[in-house]
């Protein structure tokens, strides 16, 4: 994902916040966790904490694999997803 579709997902959500408040929290919730893998990962490798440097690189892919699973699960049919048409 590039940084203008973080920005447009942003945006998106910001102004569907009273219809779909769930995704709204869920995706801030993936955002924080992406934040915690950029700023964990420099940290637990500078400490040598190799399971929690591990653990935080893959944070840093969190929002993308969450996108990705939401457009698979879209394509398929199994849940809506309004705002998966902005990223295309």
């Amino acid at each position: 994902m590039t940084l203008d579709q973080f920005q447009e997902l942003r945006q998106w959500f910001l102004r569907h916040r009273g219809d779909h408040p769930m995704e709204g929290h869920v995706w801030t919730t993936l955002l924080t966790l992406w934040m915690v893998g950029w700023v964990g990962a420099p940290t637990a490798w500078l400490l040598q904490w190799d399971l929690a440097a591990l653990g935080a690189v893959l944070l840093v892919f969190a929002p993308g694999r969450y996108v990705a699973w939401r457009d698979r699960l879209h394509r398929r049919g199994w849940l809506r997803c309004d705002w998966i048409a902005l990223l295309r």
